[in-house]
């Protein structure tokens, strides 16, 4: 895929989130796509993939694979961090989420996403780090 196609599989696979969640019972209210929320000091609206309001819920959706080689995707991670950053910023009354694409490699035993929390669980705090399986349409926690 080449990287002028990324943008838009990046919001396939948040519509997919968005539409799974939708689908839940055990979540109430109103889920919304690129919703503001107040961070920072002094506020600005920082702009986030899925926010439910009312539940006081935030998730941030990454579409993130392995590299080919089965190497790390090292900017990928860095945004990842960045995700994770804005979230630290957000409400504590709020739920926090990261959802990673469910990704495996060949040369790998784990997923990108349990790699990533392995990695850098000291950076994620309250945040709660989930994968999504498009094929399986399938949520499954990771780091809670």
């Amino acid at each position: 895929m080449s990287n002028s196609e990324h943008p838009h599989w990046g919001k396939e696979f948040q519509k997919a989130v968005f539409k799974w969640l939708e689908s839940k019972p055990e979540y109430k209210g109103k889920f919304e796509m690129e919703v503001g929320l107040p961070i920072g000091k002094p506020e600005k609206d920082h702009f986030f993939d899925i926010v439910n309001k009312e539940e006081r819920i935030v998730i941030e959706c990454k579409r993130y694979t392995w590299t080919e080689t089965g190497n790390v995707p090292s900017a990928k991670i860095r945004a990842l961090n960045e995700a994770a950053f804005f979230l630290t910023f957000v409400d504590n009354t709020y739920t926090k989420y990261i959802v990673i694409l469910k990704n495996y490699h060949d040369k790998k035993r784990e997923s990108l996403a349990e790699y990533y929390v392995r990695t850098y669980r000291h950076l994620l705090g309250d945040i709660i780090v989930a994968e999504f399986d498009l094929d399986k349409n399938q949520l499954n926690i990771i780091k809670a």
